[in-house]
Formats: structure tokens, sequence, C-alpha cells
């Protein structure tokens, strides 16, 4: 998905599929220092009245971030993502990330973007949002 990125508003940038699973979660939790026994643990999961573990924001924001950075390439910076959560993940979903420029200006040091993005399961919207980049030169 790395490549130049748009030069317009408007553009779309394309999809990415994440295939979520419990491993996905757990080590994201994990990695993220989030111990809170739904992330990692199926029972206490049911226990609290969830299906199954599920996705913790940071693991979220992650994969923002990557959708991101891997559409824009190596040499953007991501300065803010601001996100809201709706629908969980679960183990088996698949989140369908999409984006839309919808600014880029030029600036010192490059391009400022700004894109709208988006991640649905089956449920529904999982995270919605907007991120703005710096694309150095």
């Amino acid at each position: 998905m790395t490549g130049t990125p748009p030069a317009r508003a408007g553009q779309e940038l394309p999809v990415l599929d994440v295939d979520v699973t419990t491993t996905l979660i757990v080590c994201g939790a994990i990695a993220s220092r989030d111990f809170y026994p739904g992330h990692h643990d199926r029972d206490a999961a049911v226990r609290a009245g969830s299906p199954d573990v599920f996705m913790n924001i940071m693991t979220t924001a992650g994969l923002v971030s990557r959708y991101l950075t891997d559409w824009a390439g190596p040499r953007a910076v991501v300065h803010g993502i601001d996100l809201r959560l709706g629908a969980p993940n679960y183990p088996g979903d698949i989140m369908r990330l999409t984006g839309e420029v919808v600014e880029c200006t030029a600036a010192d040091a490059g391009t400022a973007v700004t894109v709208r993005f988006e991640g649905r399961n089956d449920r529904g919207a999982h995270v919605r949002g907007l991120a703005r980049l710096q694309i150095c030169q």
C-alpha cells in the first residue's frame, strides 16, 4: 500500500482488511500494558457480559497508524489521531479500514494531510476519526 500520497482532497485511501484474531487482541493488550482481563481472559470477558475477549483502544490506534503510514510511505509523520470507538472487535472479525483525504496543503517541510478514516466490522463502525500527517520532502 506504500506510495505517494494524493495531492487533493477527496482522494480515497486503499482498503485494508485486518483479520482480528485472539492472538492480535491479546498481544496488543500486552504490548500496550493494558492488563484488563477482558482483553486477554475469555472467561473473565464472558463473566463481564462480553461474548469473547475484545480489542483495546491502543491496539486500534496502532492499527489505524499502520494503515495511514502504509499508505503515506516512510516519509510520513503522524502528528495526531482523534478517534472514537464504536462496535467492539472480537476474534473472528474482519475490520475493514477505509479513509479519505479531507485536506492537503503545502507546509514548510512537505505536505500537511488530514485524513478521515473508519474501521468497520459486521456489527458496524469499530472506529472513526481524523488523523493529521506531515509528508516530509
